[in-house]
């Protein structure tokens, strides 16, 4: 008998009819003699409606509030999930984040998981019954407030309580098929990776691949907890997110490589760009403008520093940052003006991110030549680059990203000889 996590997505559990095609599903992995413990997401659009419904009520919800309000959609999943489970014969027990034990810092709104005490759901599966948990919610250890993990944090949910409770497998269903090497949105010719390694879904996940949640992955890679992404609308297998690929593993077409140079093509529109204009090139300044960014508590992604004028002696510093926090960094930025003594800041909010993730790159010389041919030949203009060891990020204008995505999927062999993609749902979770 194995104790198996498995995740499901609001794309799964939209209507009536998903809640009982889902608890199917999980029957089915109960009476193959599994232990099963489930983590929910809300219904469908639930929570974009709720924030639309606490926006219309105040122009600034209170994050206490606003946590207490958002945490409703998972917790309708949760009992409508546990009543068809019932109502196949088998004993369901529904549990809210904080009754299964997921334990947070205080930050409202994109709260971070401490630790995880699933007594009450090892008790329940101990005697029989399917665990139902609901999912991007936890309990300050602090405050003792409900507080959510932010947008995505069902996904992380999961794997941590997969990790406390030392399951077999943590299985993430979603409305496509696995991780494919690209956005089936984008480019119908992306395919189906059979596995990727935590670094390099790590890299995905952070270049805009909406298909695993970051933090999750940072959490499975930590425990070494293998996961399984698939999809609730079809039996197919899915891609294993494992540490290292098996031996053998290739990706390209015609080739007998031991591993594809690129495993996949990320996008990302939800990124904004500052630039910080006639900034003192003297010691400590950058320090300065970075710590009253991080003390904000905002997210940046992409750095650069130009070489600084021997006129002025004055350089301009670019980053990315998300959207959502572009008001916030602008403002911040604004506060120390006075103090750096830098000239102006110009925010852009029309810019794409892509992305070319893969182990296979670090001993293949060649494919930054290649993929930035591919974007010369497409007509796309380079703004910003950013690499690691496994990753190259460029910035471009949001207008061009899709036809850059293609191009690059495309000039790296990744496109399947015939459509392999299927969205069941819609949203891609």
């Amino acid at each position: 008998m194995g104790l198996i996590v498995q995740k499901y997505g609001g794309s799964s559990v939209a209507d009536a009819e998903g809640m009982k095609r889902v608890a199917a599903r999980i029957v089915a992995s109960k009476k193959a003699g599994n232990q099963v413990v489930v983590v929910v997401s809300a219904m469908g659009d639930t929570t974009d409606e709720l924030i639309e419904l606490a926006n219309a009520v105040t122009p600034i919800p209170q994050g206490r509030e606003l946590d207490m309000l958002l945490t409703a959609g998972e917790r309708i999943s949760m009992a409508l999930l546990a009543m068809a489970i019932n109502n196949l014969g088998f004993e369901a027990r529904s549990f809210t984040g904080s009754q299964a034990g997921v334990i947070t810092n205080s930050v409202h709104g994109k709260a971070r998981i401490i630790d995880v005490t699933p007594g009450r759901i090892q008790e329940a599966i101990d005697e029989g019954a399917i665990a139902i948990v609901a999912g991007f919610q936890g309990i300050s250890q602090d405050t003792k407030d409900i507080t959510t993990l932010g947008r995505g944090g069902s996904d992380t949910t999961a794997v941590a309580l997969a990790a406390a409770l030392e399951a077999d497998v943590c299985e993430i269903y979603t409305d496509v098929d696995g991780v494919f090497s690209a956005d089936p949105r984008v480019v119908p010719a992306a395919r189906k990776l059979k596995t990727v390694t935590y670094e390099e879904m790590l890299e995905l996940a952070a270049a805009g691949a909406k298909v695993l949640h970051l933090r999750c992955v940072e959490y499975a890679r930590r425990y070494d907890l293998p996961i399984h992404v698939r999809s609730s609308f079809s039996p197919n297998e899915g891609t294993w997110v494992v540490a290292n690929h098996p031996e053998g593993y290739s990706l390209g077409k015609g080739t007998n490589m031991e591993q594809a140079i690129i495993s996949g093509v990320a996008h990302d529109k939800s990124e904004a760009k500052i630039t910080i204009v006639g900034v003192p090139d003297r010691t400590g300044v950058a320090a300065r403008i970075f710590q009253a960014i991080a003390d904000a508590d905002i997210n940046i992604d992409m750095i650069v520093q130009n070489v600084s004028a021997a006129t002025t002696g004055l350089t301009d510093i670019s980053f990315t940052l998300p959207k959502s926090e572009g008001s916030d960094g602008t403002a911040v930025l604004q506060r120390i003006q006075g103090e750096v003594g830098f000239a102006s800041i110009l925010y852009d909010d029309t810019i794409g991110k892509l992305s070319l993730v893969g182990a296979g790159m670090r001993s293949n010389p060649g494919v930054t030549a290649t993929f930035f041919a591919a974007m010369s030949e497409a007509g796309v203009n380079i703004e910003m680059i950013s690499t690691s060891e496994i990753r190259i990020s460029i910035i471009v204008r949001e207008a061009d990203l899709d036809r850059a995505t293609k191009a690059a999927h495309t000039a790296f062999q990744l496109d399947a000889d015939q459509v392999e993609a299927v969205v069941y749902g819609g949203t891609g979770r």
